[in-house]
């Protein structure tokens, strides 16, 4: 460290700029260009207060463990589309980090919760009404009698083959027979 003196800071100072990183969503760098501080010592800093580059709380914010997307209860999916709905296009980065979350999750999630509320309430929308739905399960339904239709036909024209062979009389047959019998 030629020329530089290393500063130390207190305690409290780092938990106040970890606390920003977390609660004001601005990027790391643009916290540390502010600040005059070394990008790298506040991810450092984040490091040491427990928190990964994903998961940042502020002390107003419930913390939420990492965990995969999948790990997520439906009711817990409802909650944060629901608290995402409500927020500015400011808010939103940072809420997505707080949660460990990223946009296309959210997405998915949102419109998953939209499709269940068309289904429960009877909307249109992406999914099929409910006359459609009938209309395909005739459609259905047919198509499964004339496939029995003609499953029974080839049964009767094998039934048909059998007595044709034996009024005949495979004996009569002056060729090999395949299956060498």
């Amino acid at each position: 460290m030629s020329g530089q003196t290393r500063r130390r800071h207190s305690a409290e100072f780092r938990a106040n700029v970890v606390r920003r990183m977390s609660a004001s969503g601005k990027a790391v760098r643009a916290l540390a260009t502010d600040l005059g501080l070394s990008a790298s010592l506040l991810y450092r800093w984040r490091k040491d207060a427990g928190m990964s580059g994903s998961m940042q709380h502020s002390d107003d914010t419930p913390k939420h463990p990492p965990r995969r997307p999948q790990d997520w209860t439906s009711e817990e999916k409802l909650a944060v589309v629901l608290e995402a709905q409500a927020l500015t296009e400011g808010e939103f980065g940072g809420f997505l980090r707080q949660r460990g979350l990223h946009e296309a999750t959210l997405r998915e999630w949102r419109e998953s919760v939209l499709r269940g509320a068309r289904a429960e309430l009877g909307g249109r929308g992406d999914k099929p009404s409910g006359a459609a739905d009938a209309k395909r399960i005739r459609e259905l339904e047919r198509e499964l009698l004339r496939k029995d239709k003609a499953l029974a036909e080839a049964a009767a024209l094998l039934v048909l083959q059998k007595k044709f062979q034996a009024l005949m009389g495979a004996g009569d047959d002056d060729t090999e027979p395949r299956n060498g019998r």
